[in-house]
């Protein structure tokens, strides 16, 4: 089994010029996630035991965090209200390590700054169709 530490792991976004086409904005983001979930339908019928399901629609998020840098404030103030496409290796992208891509879309961006601490941003995106799994 191959265990890899988190700070390997890279981070791609479409810009507004190229939505299509994700830029690396690794050095900006300090954590990224990528939940995926699975929907179901409660399909129990009269006299069962127990409750029975079929599967749905599946749905995913993107959430990133970071350092807060004017260029990727930029990145992220361009791609307001348009789709673009996503990449991320949580395992870097050496040949062989597995990556996710997409397309979403920047549901909220926040700026955070503190008098006794560094400033930070943190975006999340609404995922827009499937999550695909490959390899570099």
């Amino acid at each position: 089994m191959a265990f890899s530490h988190g700070s390997t792991a890279v981070v791609k976004l479409g810009t507004a010029s190229a939505p299509t086409t994700p830029t690396d904005i690794s050095a900006y983001v300090t954590s990224a996630k990528l939940p995926i979930k699975g929907d179901t339908a409660e399909v129990t019928t009269l006299g069962a035991t127990a409750k029975s399901y079929i599967p749905g629609l599946l749905d995913a998020t993107f959430s990133l965090e970071g350092k807060f840098d004017p260029t990727v404030d930029a990145q992220l103030a361009g791609i307001r209200g348009i789709a673009v496409a996503f990449e991320y290796g949580p395992q870097g992208s050496s040949t062989g390590s597995p990556k996710f891509t997409g397309t979403c879309i920047l549901t909220q961006y926040e700026v955070d700054t503190a008098v006794d601490g560094e400033a930070t941003w943190s975006a999340e995106f609404q995922v827009s169709g499937p999550v695909t799994r490959a390899t570099y």
